[in-house]
């Protein structure tokens, strides 16, 4: 009679890439310095300033500068729209000036918030949001066709109530558009003041995943899946113990 294999035999030994893994540690410079790299470049001066003194690291950025680009995000963040191209312009006027389509994407943004706030309230008025269409947006509009193409979709979230917009207007009113123009705005400062544009992680990340595919395409021997794994544990590919 066969007996049961113990749950010992049916553990897959461990993959020759965690071990190559293993093998290769960054310091812990290094990654005090991605650390900081992020918090500078995301905007959070605050822990910016206190992780720098903990890490005993030398700031990345002026701290007055790093407060701008935050006051800025946040502004876009919460709708005040105009509020971030005032700032914007006063700590550096060529930020939009030199990109129009940047400076649409915000114009556009503001435009959401107008009919956004207009259409929370029952028989608000959208004289506010068409006045501001004609004259800050109609203008720029014919100069480009995805201008058009946006302004045209943005224009008729006030003619649908928002449960019966298609998708692709239903994400205009989505905090996902917010997120998507503060991030192309922080990017735009940070290459204005000759600083890496993201943060290098985030280049990291898509390296890795370039890499991996690039490795499986090869035919390269790799676990059947590899998690990026953010919390310091070995990863184990399926079948593997923990």
């Amino acid at each position: 009679m066969l007996q049961a294999s113990s749950t010992a035999d049916m553990v897959s030994p461990a993959h020759s890439f965690h071990k190559r893994v293993e093998e290769v540690k960054p310091s812990k410079s290094d990654i005090n310095k991605l650390i900081l790299d992020y918090l500078t470049k995301e905007g959070y001066p605050l822990a910016a300033a206190k992780f720098s003194k903990e890490a005993n690291l030398q700031p990345y950025q002026d701290d007055e500068l790093i407060h701008a680009r935050h006051s800025i995000i946040h502004s876009i963040h919460s709708g005040d729209v105009q509020k971030a191209i005032n700032t914007i312009n006063e700590l550096d006027p060529e930020v939009l000036d030199r990109n129009p389509s940047l400076h649409f994407d915000l114009l556009r943004l503001h435009l959401v918030e107008l009919i956004r706030n207009c259409n929370s309230n029952p028989g608000g008025d959208i004289t506010p949001a068409l006045a501001f269409a004609a004259e800050e947006l109609a203008p720029r509009a014919p100069s480009n066709d995805s201008f058009m193409e946006d302004l045209e979709k943005t224009m008729t979230l006030l003619v649908f109530p928002s449960d019966k917009l298609e998708p692709d207007l239903v994400v205009l009113l989505e905090p996902s558009l917010r997120r998507k123009v503060a991030e192309k705005v922080n990017m735009a400062i940070l290459g204005r003041q000759k600083s890496q544009k993201e943060a290098t992680i985030r280049k990291l990340i898509r390296l890795r995943a370039w890499a991996e595919d690039s490795a499986r395409s090869h035919n390269i021997d790799l676990p059947h899946q590899i998690n990026l794994d953010l919390t310091g544990n070995t990863v184990k590919t399926a079948g593997e113990k923990f």
